[in-house]
């Protein structure tokens, strides 16, 4: 069963007063990212079936009303309208996997408007973090060129939960494997892992760390050497994978320092004794900026680990994502507030070639060339279909990156593509814009008692 209480507190006042006025009509709430963070060239959707798994199970207990009545310092009772209320509502949603723009809806959510408004912030939270790091983590599978990418990122992620999200993620766009067991055994992902600098200083001298790990690990290892003299310490490494005769398959790792010139040095070192075989494998502080470096100066380095960097996507750690609701009791709405201006209705993002995309109403016929993105996965409160597989997802991810431009590909300075409204979407706005820029700026004339009353409270601008 989900959280009910995982919720901003707002919803919860807002539910409340929707319920006292009688407003429990069909609402729809779009998901969206306004703009993309700088030096992304695209986005990457994710988190939708955590989403998913929530709604699913939402529904407000005895519990959660004692908490709500806790957290506004009011009596259990005057909290009970919202017991019992649960998710039955519909989710239309762009599938794990899918690269999306700005300004393309990611998920939309039509419900009763107190329920669909106490969805937005679990939904509005995982689709946001899941769809940061599915991003990040594809520009670090760009950077690396066809090299191996690894997570290391579990130790330094917000959170175990956030760790976990970061190595399904990585692996969903392309990663190789990830240092977290809990995430390997779960999605079925190759589990990752060398040793740490401790395991080396806890011997006398390298060589003995290394020998005491070869014997407990048969078959290939992978030695640290950076724990004092690199060099050095790739020569002992060197020394001891031949008299074990450890080569194939096996690899040393540096993870500090200048990592392209010693790396150099390394390959160099190891071809001298015959072990061409032997990889190098590079971590410490890597994302897709130093990956993409590494990779143009054509050091010798055969897979990437990246952790922290990645796991937390350090440049860019948010995004501009909004839960809004475009459409009431049938009633297309609107935001005008600077900056943040919504359009109205329920909504299709429409892929075209190039990603010339265009978003459009729900109820438009797709272009000629175009092809909806948005799908129903959820219908009732319960989902239309199987949960998609990691396999499925990496799949889609795959198709649609081989689509996406060049330029929008790029690590430094991308060009992202821009969708573009349908004109039916434009006529709208349009119409819906100048109904309400004529309700505020026109002075308010006092309605007869009997009119009053019949308008009610909360009438909403329409069509």
């Amino acid at each position: 069963m989900a959280d009910a209480t995982t919720i901003d507190l707002y919803e919860v006042t807002m539910a409340m007063s929707y319920l006292r006025e009688g407003m429990s009509g069909p609402a729809t709430f779009s998901l969206f990212v306004r703009d993309l963070p700088p030096e992304r060239g695209f986005l990457v959707a994710a988190g939708v079936e955590s989403a998913l798994d929530h709604l699913s199970g939402l529904c407000v207990g005895p519990e959660d009303v004692d908490a709500f009545a806790s957290a506004l310092h009011r009596p259990p009772r005057d909290l009970r309208p919202l017991l019992g209320l649960e998710f039955t509502g519909d989710v239309r949603a762009v599938p794990e996997g899918r690269i999306v723009l700005a300004g393309e809806p990611l998920l939309e959510v039509t419900a009763p408007l107190p329920m669909a408004q106490l969805a937005e912030t679990y939904v509005l939270n995982q689709l946001s973090h899941q769809t940061t790091l599915a991003s990040k983590s594809a520009r670090c599978v760009l950077a690396a060129a066809g090299h191996p990418v690894v997570d290391f990122s579990l130790r330094r992620a917000h959170g175990t939960q956030s760790g976990f999200q970061a190595a399904r993620l990585g692996a969903l766009v392309g990663f190789a494997g990830t240092s977290n067991v809990a995430a390997a055994t779960a999605v079925g992902i190759p589990a990752v892992g060398t040793m740490a600098h401790s395991f080396v200083e806890a011997f006398a001298t390298e060589e003995e760390a290394f020998r005491a790990f070869a014997r407990s690990h048969p078959g290939p290892v992978t030695l640290l050497v950076d724990t004092y003299d690199t060099e050095e310490g790739v020569h002992v490494a060197a020394r001891v994978l031949r008299d074990l005769d450890r080569g194939p398959g096996s690899a040393v790792r540096l993870d500090s320092g200048d990592l392209g010139a010693l790396a150099v040095r390394a390959r160099a070192i190891l071809d001298e004794v015959g072990l061409p075989e032997v990889r190098i494998i590079a971590s410490g502080g890597l994302d897709e900026y130093a990956v993409d470096d590494l990779v143009r100066s054509g050091a010798p380095i055969d897979t990437y680990a990246v952790g922290t960097r990645v796991g937390v996507s350090a440049d860019a750690p948010f995004l501009d994502s909004a839960y809004k609701m475009v459409e009431y009791d049938g009633r297309p709405v609107m935001k005008l507030s600077s900056a943040k201006v919504t359009a109205p209705g329920p909504k299709q993002v429409f892929r075209r070639p190039g990603y010339a995309d265009v978003i459009g109403l729900a109820d438009e016929q797709p272009p000629d060339d175009g092809r909806p993105l948005l799908e129903t996965v959820m219908r009732g409160g319960r989902r239309t279909g199987d949960r998609p597989t990691l396999d499925e997802c990496r799949t889609r991810f795959a198709a649609d990156l081989r689509e996406l431009p060049s330029k929008a590909r790029r690590i430094r300075e991308p060009d992202a593509p821009h969708a573009t409204e349908s004109a039916k979407l434009s006529a709208l706005t349009a119409r819906i814009r100048r109904r309400i820029e004529e309700r505020t700026s026109a002075p308010a004339a006092e309605p007869p008692d009997a009119e009053r009353a019949a308008s009610g409270p909360h009438r909403s601008v329409s069509t």
